[in-house]
């Protein structure tokens, strides 16, 4: 029965909520300074308001949701200055992430990185910005995945979850995915190289083209 699979109560209620508002914040389904009425969320996901109430402070710690004194919570609104903040921290973790996954990457793995860039190639080809979207956040992904640093990579987790609403915007921006090509191509060569320091170099150059993007 659905009520047993689903908890209205308890941590799984909690923990049901969390992943559903989550996907929907990460998604855009939900907008920055959208309101998020508990009653309404209790309702829609099928726990309770003390189960939605546990889900926002822990969106609260990560960094999406934003708590109004006597007005309660809505989906946090990322300011440009903020977003080339995080973008900077960003630089730093990618970097590193990039100089490791170039010393430490199978070759299995420096080939889907081959392949990622491939396919990115293709979608800007092809005129399909939100495909190549897509890939620059797997190819991102793949890079911290095979770098093996767990610690950056909650880090990162955390960081790139509050810049959806920019990098969808970025995404869409006529040119933008022409430019940023041939700065990914450039990560995936000199981790395919296994050169560590020209890794971390052409991560700090992308996303100084990035900042420079968000600012434009």
């Amino acid at each position: 029965m659905p009520k047993e699979a689903r908890p209205s109560t308890g941590e799984q209620a909690k923990q049901h909520a969390l992943a559903q508002l989550r996907q929907a914040i990460l998604h855009g389904e939900m907008a920055p300074a959208q309101r998020l009425v508990e009653n309404e969320l209790a309702e829609q996901f099928g726990v309770t308001r003390a189960s939605i109430r546990a889900a926002l402070i822990d969106l609260e710690a990560q960094g999406l949701v934003e708590r109004i004194r006597n007005r309660g919570s809505r989906v946090r609104v990322v300011s440009v200055e903020e977003a080339v903040a995080i973008t900077e921290c960003r630089m730093v973790l990618e970097g590193l992430c990039a100089a490791k996954a170039a010393v430490a990457a199978s070759d299995e793995q420096l080939t889907r990185l081959a392949d990622l860039g491939t396919a990115m190639t293709k979608a800007v080809a092809d005129g399909e910005p939100m495909t190549y979207s897509e890939l620059n956040q797997e190819l991102h992904a793949r890079i911290q995945e095979f770098s093996g640093q767990r610690t950056a990579l909650e880090l990162l987790e955390r960081l790139n979850a509050q810049l959806v609403r920019h990098r969808f915007q970025l995404a869409l921006r006529p040119g933008r995915p022409q430019h940023s090509l041939n700065e990914h191509l450039a990560m995936i060569e000199a981790i395919r190289a296994r050169d560590p320091q020209a890794a971390e170099a052409a991560v700090r150059a992308h996303l100084t083209s990035v900042i420079e993007a968000l600012r434009g």
